[in-house]
């Protein structure tokens, strides 16, 4: 845990060959991450962007197609970072690092099932998690893979509904496995201020809130649910306001029983500058008022978080895709 007194840990949102030998082991010595999280925009940033991968590349048969070259590559560094984490498992202070799955298969839940099953046994380590984007088709296979006993972390939520439709998979997987099973359940928090803040700025109303409000109730519910083993994870925490503090949204999103997964600057900034101390939950009066005035600006936020939930798919698609053309 980096702060024990409130249960809270910090995971690294990185990966990349080179780091996983240098500096991640690091920031683990130093007890300031105790876990890691990846997905496809990480993986496309590292393999093409650093040569630590050509090697493996190379060796690689030609016959391969793109996307077992790419997992070769992710499964790789996967382990690796499983095997650095370990000790933190073996313990009990987390010690995971997550993988997607494709995110073409968003919705079809035998597909994701297939591939997150296939994911677990070939990397071969207690301590990952396969990450599942929370759409109709995820919620099915979150059930289906806690109930065989897979670690799920739930990504791409963005509103209550999703949330809740996760932690009632997971209860229905935990309820059939019958042992408990680790999960958790990751609301993004960034990018729905970035969808809006310009034109709350224009006519004076605070900015840099309504993603750390929405994920305050989202906490909330989940907290509510108590489902065993599952736990709130806020990601998309790094800034993108140069006004903000690099550590903004950790700071602000402190809270009992949750993980943090943010880029390794906004980590450092956080563990050298931040406030330690719990800032969630948010009183409902407060956030209230904030969602009265957007209302009132004619911005529909549940129009707006739909929005995000699409443009993430899009995005982590768009990402994929990328890493299949380019090799």
């Amino acid at each position: 845990m980096y702060l024990e007194d409130l249960k809270f840990s910090l995971w690294a949102d990185f990966i990349e060959r080179n780091y996983l030998d240098n500096e991640f082991k690091e920031l683990i010595n130093n007890k300031i991450v105790n876990g890691a999280t990846s997905n496809p925009a990480i993986f496309k940033n590292a393999i093409l962007s650093s040569s630590a991968y050509i090697q493996q590349l190379e060796s690689l048969p030609s016959a391969m197609t793109p996307k077992e070259k790419y997992e070769a590559v992710a499964i790789y560094d996967i382990k690796k970072a499983a095997d650095i984490l370990k000790p933190l498992h073996d313990k009990g202070d987390d010690g995971y690092v997550s993988i997607e799955v494709d995110p073409f298969l968003c919705d079809d839940a035998q597909a994701t099932v297939d591939e997150g099953k296939r994911f677990h046994k070939e990397i071969d380590r207690q301590n990952i998690m396969i990450k599942v984007p929370a759409t109709q088709a995820g919620y099915l296979a979150m059930r289906e893979l806690t109930s065989v006993g897979i670690a799920v972390n739930a990504t791409l939520v963005f509103k209550k509904e999703q949330a809740i439709s996760c932690a009632k998979a997971f209860k229905e997987g935990f309820e059939i496995y019958g042992k408990k099973v680790d999960t958790v359940i990751s609301i993004f928090v960034s990018r729905v201020d970035r969808a809006i803040d310009g034109f709350l700025k224009e006519n004076d109303i605070d900015v840099a809130l309504t993603g750390i409000y929405n994920t305050s109730l989202i906490y909330e519910e989940i907290e509510s649910m108590n489902i065993t083993g599952c736990r709130a994870l806020f990601a998309s925490t790094g800034v993108k306001d140069d006004s903000l503090p690099a550590y903004y949204y950790v700071e602000q999103l402190l809270a009992y029983n949750t993980v943090n997964t943010a880029p390794i600057d906004t980590i450092k900034a956080f563990h050298k500058n931040a406030k330690k101390e719990k800032a969630l939950p948010i009183s409902h009066e407060i956030i209230e008022s904030h969602f009265k005035k957007i209302k009132k600006l004619g911005i529909n936020l549940d129009e707006v978080l739909d929005k995000q939930i699409e443009d993430g798919l899009e995005a982590f698609k768009g990402a994929f895709q990328e890493i299949l053309e380019a090799l």
